[in-house]
């Protein structure tokens, strides 16, 4: 990654650091102030709706929530092959974000001072005007940061081409490399953690279920992709469970393409569009599969253009067999 991509990513993060210090800042400043358990929650009328939320419980909460969607911004800025324009308005909405919860969960902070009945406490409803006020202008400000950062270079892209590699007859060749999803690992730990978080503080019962969507996620944020003599073999997961493979009998042809995850399928893991399937785990280089029928099945994964002129060879091979 070249320097400038880098100290734009940095920009990008910054707001999320920056929050997560002054939410820190002012509990540690506050805090001798704060009653035993705060009023988090508050209906439209400023008044608060919902059972308290003790201290412990609101500093874990917002660590994991700054911590979290930075994590999440940081694959974003660091991973996703956006345009210097995309990772501009990535920037102003992060910075956005932070400026709408850092007022907001530091105005509730500062309303449960010296409370000692946390359901008497009063959040005024103009308050989240204010939020949105703040946004705009932290936005606003990260929009201008990005100006005094050279533009990103634009990532070399994939051979599109349709190659192939020299094998003499009878010699066996494979390759295989393992492909991974730092935005799926990122949620699938974000959620095993708010799964204990929920069963600690809200209840036991609820608490296996977020466990388990994280399982899940941690699933698919990894898999081993393999050509050989079987076909294209992608094996989820450290179990290798759940396998797609496409056999050489149902290969038309296979090229290596730039993918971007979200705007060509919609988003990262096993993604099902029209005349199309694919693994997705971040943005970037893929091999595409065109099937025999027609539909495409594609797998982000690196040197996916060494796979792709291997899977052509041995499709060429089994034809001429």
């Amino acid at each position: 990654m070249n320097q400038a991509r880098i100290r734009l990513a940095s920009v990008t993060v910054a707001p999320f650091v920056l929050a997560l210090a002054v939410q820190l800042a002012v509990l540690l400043a506050v805090g001798d102030r704060l009653p035993d358990s705060l009023a988090t929650h508050f209906d439209l009328s400023g008044d608060a709706d919902r059972d308290p939320m003790s201290r412990t419980a609101a500093l874990i909460g917002t660590v994991l929530l700054f911590a979290g969607i930075g994590a999440l911004w940081a694959v974003s800025a660091f991973g996703s092959p956006l345009t210097a324009r995309g990772m501009r308005w990535l920037t102003a909405g992060g910075w956005a974000l932070n400026g709408f919860l850092g007022y907001g969960l530091t105005a509730t902070l500062l309303a449960n001072l010296d409370a000692t009945d946390s359901s008497a406490v009063h959040f005024p409803p103009w308050q989240l005007g204010v939020a949105t006020a703040v946004a705009l202008a932290a936005g606003g400000v990260g929009l201008l940061l990005t100006r005094f950062v050279p533009d990103p270079r634009t990532e070399p892209t994939g051979d599109d081409g349709v190659s192939r590699i020299d094998l003499a007859d009878g010699e066996l060749a494979g390759w295989s490399r393992r492909t991974g999803s730092g935005a799926l690992l990122a949620v699938g730990l974000l959620t095993l953690l708010a799964g204990v978080f929920v069963a600690v503080t809200v209840s036991w019962r609820y608490g296996p279920f977020v466990f388990v969507i994280g399982l899940l996620a941690l699933v698919f944020a990894s898999a081993r992709v393999s050509v050989d003599r079987h076909g294209l073999t992608v094996d989820m997961g450290a179990l290798s469970w759940p396998r797609v493979r496409v056999p050489l009998d149902g290969v038309d042809t296979a090229s290596s393409r730039r993918i971007n995850a979200v705007a060509d399928f919609g988003g990262w893991g096993y993604r099902i569009r029209h005349n199309r399937t694919g693994f997705i785990m971040r943005s970037g280089e893929a091999i595409v599969v065109r099937r025999t029928d027609g539909r495409e099945f594609a797998v982000t994964v690196g040197d996916s253009a060494t796979a792709a002129a291997l899977l052509n060879t041995l499709v060429d091979r089994r034809k001429r067999s």
